[in-house]
């Protein structure tokens, strides 16, 4: 294949991707109101139907000038030699056709951030770590073989064969010996690493049903997608509560279920002890969601919830989200009472999330703000 070759088919492979982002970006709230995205995860890529993508295909119709097929006889008729076997007339309607792409969960973050005017995020504070990495920018003859550079090699050995008159063009082996060894060579250069904590809190009581639990589900995909983005590191960690709070993975986060009340400080507290104990802030960038359905037990424990925040929480945070799902059993007047109390703090971000068709207006009410 010629050189133009390549550079016609690169070009043609550019031109479909950006047709698939634009489609994608077209139907994106109904890639996320389906959640049909996050079983087809995998490591770095995710696969999308897109129905909407017109293959190429023969189009049949009246040839005026005659041809193959103008003969005597109607459509359906069986051919010579052929039984009359069948049980209907031909379909005359075009299938459907799905075809299923790769888009890696950068571009899918990038899809995000451009349909919803997402800015950049910029860590607050002093939340760097400095780490090191290699910059290997010269030769030496010296190292280890994992560092050996072929193509230097190679040349060296090949070029002593040749001028030695050991080259046979019948038997082209080329051998190294120790003199011909080239190795890359580094040098540690500062590599500024930015790292962040996401603790995802959610209410796994009676009240919070499955489609509840599924519209967190999605919601907590889209926003991981855009975090990872952001930053080079980033660890996540969950918390359930009912009555009390325990931390679990993310399996047991989207599939528990319990039959008890209600205390939302209880996951406050253990948040709060997260932080202190694994994730101080002046090395991490922290971003506590937290999903309910708006029941609390008594205005006791809602002052302590608002008190935790007010004090504790949003000064180590960069941005603390609340999310409240609408459920056919919960009051919902978790949401007012924040509201009301701590409505004016910037870092708290409160959204009312009625049913799938609003996931998407909820994740661009947390992450427009930009952290």
């Amino acid at each position: 294949m010629t050189v133009s070759q390549y550079r016609r088919i690169d070009r043609d492979h550019s031109r479909f991707r950006q047709i698939v982002r634009g489609k994608i970006k077209q139907n994106l709230k109904k890639y996320v109101k389906n959640g049909n995205l996050i079983g087809r995860q995998g490591q770095d890529l995710v696969s999308i139907p897109l129905p909407q993508i017109e293959l190429p295909h023969f189009r049949y119709g009246p040839n005026p000038t005659g041809g193959l097929g103008q003969g005597q006889g109607q459509p359906g008729d069986p051919m010579d030699g052929q039984s009359e076997s069948g049980n209907g007339n031909a379909g005359n309607t075009p299938g459907a056709h799905v075809l299923e792409v790769e888009v890696t969960l950068d571009d899918l973050a990038d899809i995000l951030g451009e349909h919803l005017g997402l800015p950049n995020i910029e860590p607050r504070g002093n939340k760097n770590i400095l780490g090191q990495r290699h910059k290997y920018n010269s030769i030496r003859k010296t190292g280890p073989e994992s560092l050996r550079h072929f193509r230097r090699t190679y040349r060296a050995a090949l070029k002593r064969t040749l001028s030695s008159g050991l080259y046979d063009p019948n038997r082209p082996v080329i051998i190294p010996i120790r003199d011909d060894q080239f190795y890359e060579s580094g040098r540690p250069v500062p590599d500024p690493e930015t790292s962040a904590v996401v603790i995802y809190m959610m209410d796994v009581s009676g009240s919070m049903g499955a489609e509840q639990k599924e519209i967190v589900r999605i919601e907590t995909f889209w926003i991981d997608t855009w975090l990872r983005r952001q930053y080079e590191n980033i660890k996540v960690r969950y918390i359930v509560h009912d009555a009390s709070a325990k931390e679990v993975d993310s399996h047991t986060f989207y599939h528990l279920s319990e039959s008890g009340g209600t205390r939302i400080s209880s996951a406050y507290d253990l948040c709060l002890r997260m932080i202190d104990q694994d994730h101080p802030p002046s090395e991490w960038n922290i971003y506590p969601f937290h999903f309910s359905d708006g029941d609390n037990w008594g205005g006791d424990d809602t002052r302590r919830c608002i008190d935790l925040l007010e004090h504790s929480i949003l000064p180590r945070s960069n941005m603390f989200c609340y999310g409240q799902v609408k459920s056919s059993y919960g009051s919902g007047q978790f949401k007012n009472d924040i509201d009301d109390a701590l409505g004016e703090q910037e870092r708290l971000i409160t959204s009312e999330i009625q049913n799938r068709d609003q996931i998407l207006d909820s994740i661009e009410t947390f992450l427009t703000p930009g952290f």
